[in-house]
């Protein structure tokens, strides 16, 4: 039986893919594609998506600059800068057009506001999850926000969740606490940001929906809003916490033109991902965006495996495993689910 919930604006295939930018206006699949086009476009978002979280995990824990809220501020930055020239070439070449002129109304940015806030303690409690927990751990830490989803589904739209979406729901949970108690280099900072970054995911699935209304359901123009309103949230958050004044005093990061050019990489893959989910959307089917979901969280625990050499435990492997097999099945459910109301 199909479930009463409306789909919300969160998709479990992906939820390191929401760390920077909301996601882009959908679109039905078009039919018919190349294949070759549609290889091209999974895998720009297999690179973009998984460059988003290793980019992030070495500047918050390998360069000696442990300053998060900054990071997520500069890379705002960055991001509105490529959203502005995007919107303005898109104004004579139709290849960027997807993107509309640039605005920010204050009447509607009021009205964005709450919306921003969710999302600006999504971004920043995302990167203090990273700076605390290894990566073959970090799908882990944040694979709560199906739980939460369903959770605020219910409290603060009073709508149900069908009997298999439960079930997925007590399986990430199951790996949750399996793969926390196996986890070898533990950290309750780490959990802690990383169950707090779930809720607020979970939250912004919700609230978007409550807000596209304000912007004509464009998601591209909210996008202008909550990047603009992001930055300046942040850079107060970021004055009175200390790290602006530890970093000009202290770091010595700031004097490495590498360590910009890092920062910047990760502030445009961040904004990349827009794009990515835009394209996924448009030229394949809900059914492959799911597997995708599914195949790219795997290959990032693999990736990381590899690269940052971290140990795994046994308990930890299961944990992993169940968080991941949760997490896909639950994409699977909510899939069958929007094919039988359709």
């Amino acid at each position: 039986m199909a479930s009463k919930n409306e789909d919300i604006q969160l998709n479990s295939r992906d939820e390191s893919s929401q760390s920077f930018l909301p996601n882009p206006a959908t679109a039905r699949a078009e039919k018919n594609h190349p294949m070759a086009l549609i290889g091209a476009v999974i895998t720009f978002y297999f690179v973009i998506s998984l460059s988003v979280v290793f980019l992030n995990k070495i500047i918050m824990s390998g360069s000696d600059f442990p300053y998060a809220l900054f990071v997520t501020w500069y890379q705002m930055v960055v991001a509105l800068v490529l959203l502005l020239i995007w919107a303005h070439l898109g104004k004579t070449h139709r290849l960027f057009s997807i993107i509309p002129p640039f605005e920010f109304d204050t009447n509607i940015a009021k009205r964005v506001a709450p919306l921003t806030f969710v999302y600006v303690m999504m971004l920043a409690l995302n990167n203090l999850c990273l700076k605390y927990v290894e990566v073959t751990f970090y799908q882990v830490a944040r694979s709560l926000s199906i739980n939460f989803t369903i959770l605020f589904t219910y409290l603060i739209l009073g709508k149900t969740t069908s009997a298999p979406a439960l079930v997925a729901c007590i399986i990430v949970f199951l790996g949750f606490a399996i793969g926390s108690y196996g986890e070898i280099n533990f950290s309750w900072a780490g959990i802690f940001y990383g169950v707090g970054s779930s809720a607020f995911v979970a939250l912004y699935g919700i609230y978007v929906q409550k807000t596209l209304a304000v912007v004509d359901n464009n998601q591209w123009r909210l996008l202008h809003y909550n990047t603009t309103l992001a930055i300046i949230f942040l850079f107060p958050l970021v004055l009175f916490s200390g790290e602006l004044s530890e970093i000009l005093t202290v770091s010595e990061a700031i004097y490495d033109s590498g360590f910009w050019m890092l920062m910047t990489l990760t502030g445009i893959t961040g904004f990349g991902i827009n794009i990515a989910m835009f394209l996924q959307v448009k030229y394949t089917s809900a059914l492959t965006n799911t597997i995708c979901g599914t195949a790219k969280a795997c290959v990032q625990t693999i990736l990381a495996a590899m690269i940052f050499r971290n140990p795994i435990s046994d308990m930890n492997a299961l944990g992993i495993l169940l968080a991941l097999f949760g997490s896909g099945y639950y994409g699977w459910v909510r899939y069958k689910e929007r094919q039988a109301r359709s």
